[in-house]
């Protein structure tokens, strides 16, 4: 079966998403009661729902998922998540900016795709121009939401002004 770039690249993206939900959870659960007020667990539960809205149109262009593809992704961020933050055992302190970056970056690309595949759909009418600017608008103010907890953070580590 002949692999089409759309079904490569929204694989790619399905990777990411799960790669993104993961982190999301884990960051939740580590950082809930600096971020306050569940911020996280509901940000957390929206890169879910933007996963499965991402299963939904790929079931309805008929783009299929690649399991392999998808578990390659997942494996990779495993290994990615063994960087040096001057602790081994302990949660260092510099973990909170990373993750929250790393995440900025996950939303930034979702949004992309989800642009992708808005104008994409003025060619294809099996995509919803409603439902992607929906998604476009969400993951704006996901992007929003994190930066203001990045910037906090990044704050609280470095200080205000203070020289790399």
């Amino acid at each position: 079966m002949r692999r089409s770039l759309l079904g490569i690249y929204l694989n790619d993206h399905l990777a990411a998403a799960m790669t993104c939900a993961d982190a999301a959870r884990r960051l939740a659960r580590a950082e809930a009661d600096w971020a306050g007020n569940g911020k996280l667990e509901r940000l957390a539960e929206e890169i879910e729902q933007d996963r499965a809205a991402l299963l939904q149109i790929m079931a309805s262009l008929g783009e299929p998922v690649r399991r392999v593809e998808i578990w390659a992704g997942w494996a990779a961020a495993k290994l990615g998540r063994a960087n040096l933050n001057g602790r081994v055992v302990t949660r260092s302190p510099l973990s909170r900016v990373v993750e929250l970056e790393a995440m900025r970056l996950g939303i930034e690309a979702k949004v992309a795709g989800w642009r992708t595949l808005r104008a994409r759909a003025s060619a294809d009418p099996r995509l919803d121009t409603g439902r992607l600017d929906e998604l476009i608008a969400a993951g704006r103010s996901q992007i929003t939401r994190l930066e203001r907890l990045r910037s906090r953070a990044a704050a609280e580590l470095f200080g205000a002004g203070e020289p790399g």
